[in-house]
């Protein structure tokens, strides 16, 4: 986690800006620097007061120093306060990163995950927005529920990784997004697969088949492939469609020989007395050639 210092950046002049407390009574009495409390039994008395602006640097590192003790809402609420006083600034570019960093650090990965893009849609080429980009899906990523619940962060999550990589294949986060793509894919596939094997047990076989379609379609390199093309099997012998079912364990054997779900495969399609066989119409032959680049079968 690379840290951003304040180091090579000046403090930015900013019009004298005096913000002043004062407290009028009835009547005119703008040549006083006091003016009594209007309680009639008497009591304390309002001074005027000039608050003087804080320079950019020194909020800059008080957020620092807020995040030393860990206080990362309190970080970010400094870092917040460049932007509302320095806008359009290197201070406020600086501040907006770092309150990004502060809110995921505390665990805040909503509030984070709007933080960090904003940051990149407002400044899409700095040396900091590959950053942004990998804070904002590690948010999302951070709160991917388990695959019997909706999964929106994943896909949102799986969406700025990809971004990451294409944009910025150069950055230090790219290897870690790569990963996390991966982990990501295979949680949708097992999304997917629960949905299927939920409509097969109620045979519904349609239904379920287009679910395997699309973890095959979609997420073909994860290893919930094995098991979309055995359900494929069970599901299209269900609905009399035998050429898909032997094209289903025929791809089956040629990607995954030693997997058991091969060996179920071809022992449901032997039950029946048919054969592995590949059907070249079929869609599942051309997105195994596609993956692969050879022929199936």
């Amino acid at each position: 986690m690379s840290r951003i210092s304040v180091s090579g950046f000046s403090a930015i002049a900013r019009p004298a800006a005096l913000r002043v407390l004062a407290l009028a009574a009835a009547g005119a009495l703008a040549s006083c620097s006091t003016i009594e409390n209007l309680n009639p039994f008497g009591g304390e008395k309002y001074e005027t007061k000039i608050l003087p602006d804080v320079p950019a640097d020194d909020i800059y590192d008080q957020g620092l120093a807020r995040l030393q003790r860990r206080d990362h809402g309190g970080a970010a609420t400094k870092f917040e306060e460049l932007e509302k006083q320095f806008p359009f600034s290197q201070w406020s570019r600086r501040g907006l990163i770092m309150q990004t960093y502060s809110l995921y650090e505390g665990g805040k990965y909503e509030e984070a995950a709007v933080s960090g893009q904003r940051y990149y849609s407002l400044y899409p080429a700095t040396d900091e927005t590959p950053y942004a980009m990998y804070l904002t899906a590690m948010s999302m990523y951070n709160q991917i529920p388990d695959i019997s619940r909706d999964q929106e962060r994943s896909e949102k999550a799986l969406v700025i990784f990809q971004q990451l990589v294409e944009k910025f294949p150069k950055s230090e986060y790219v290897e870690d997004a790569k990963f996390k793509i991966q982990v990501v894919r295979d949680q949708l596939a097992g999304k997917e697969m629960s949905v299927g094997r939920f409509y097969l047990s109620r045979r519904n076989n349609t239904a379920a088949i287009n679910r395997f379609r699309d973890v095959l379609s979609k997420y073909q390199t994860t290893r919930h492939a094995e098991e979309a093309l055995y359900r494929l099997v069970e599901a299209y012998l269900s609905l009399g469609i035998v050429h898909e079912a032997q094209t289903a364990a025929a791809v089956l054997g040629h990607n995954f020989p030693d997997s058991q779900w091969y060996k179920d495969a071809y022992g449901r399609l032997k039950g029946e007395g048919f054969e592995p066989k590949v059907s070249s119409g079929s869609w599942m032959t051309r997105i195994f050639q596609t993956v692969s680049g050879r022929r199936t079968g």
